[in-house]
């Protein structure tokens, strides 16, 4: 993820981000969100109501989420945390399940496919503008077995 939009997200959602500022040996958010910046809306959203659901339920003594690592992983997005709870686990799976139909690159959710190999979940467009995609296809295609 670009600098920028990495940092972007740090700023609104600094106790979710707390560890990022940590060594190797305590947290992997030391390397930063790892993704790229099609999925950026989606990270913003999901930190976004993880925190309000954290800030308007007081009263239910939820841990404060901390992320300790947000990365790509088989073309999907990987949301690692300390605290919370099964609501929030909820709100989690659910973005990841949802970056299976994001385009990592553009954030674009129209004709979505996969590649082979290192899988990325990409667009036709995005995947058509580097060699290294020549493996895409469209998850319509019934070749393309996206159930993980």
């Amino acid at each position: 993820m670009k600098k920028e939009l990495q940092e972007n997200l740090y700023k609104k959602y600094p106790l979710i981000f707390q560890q990022k500022d940590l060594s190797m040996k305590e947290t992997c958010m030391c390397w930063g969100i790892g993704c790229y910046d099609g999925w950026f809306f989606l990270l913003d959203q999901l930190c976004y109501n993880i925190q309000n659901y954290i800030d308007l339920n007081d009263h239910l003594k939820i841990e404060q989420v901390q992320a300790t690592q947000v990365k790509e992983k088989f073309g999907h997005l990987c949301f690692y945390i300390q605290g919370g709870d099964d609501r929030i686990g909820g709100m989690i799976h659910l973005a990841e399940n949802m970056s299976y139909n994001i385009c990592e690159q553009c954030g674009s959710t129209g004709n979505i496919g996969q590649t082979t190999g290192w899988i990325y979940t990409l667009c036709k467009s995005c995947a058509s503008k580097d060699e290294k995609y020549k493996s895409w296809k469209s998850k319509e295609d019934k070749s393309l077995n996206t159930d993980k």
